[in-house]
């Protein structure tokens, strides 16, 4: 599957799942990234991920396949 990358660059150690999402503007509210984060629907670095909590750093690819797109995190 190709990919539409987006450089998403945070400005501390880490920034979680559920607000990246958000940040990213792939949600619209925190709740919706819950929702889709629990229904399996993300992946982060390349495996399936369910913590909505999960410590993403500089590095990490998040990708999210209905949409084509991967979060390229600086």
């Amino acid at each position: 599957m190709i990919y539409k990358q987006k450089e998403i660059a945070i400005t501390s150690e880490f920034i979680k799942l559920d607000s990246l999402l958000k940040f990213a503007g792939i949600v619209e509210t925190g709740g919706i990234g819950k929702e889709i984060i629990l229904e399996e629907r993300i992946k982060v670095n390349g495996e399936v991920c369910t913590m909505r909590g999960k410590k993403i750093r500089p590095g990490d690819k998040v990708q999210i396949d209905e949409i084509k797109t991967e979060l390229v995190i600086k």
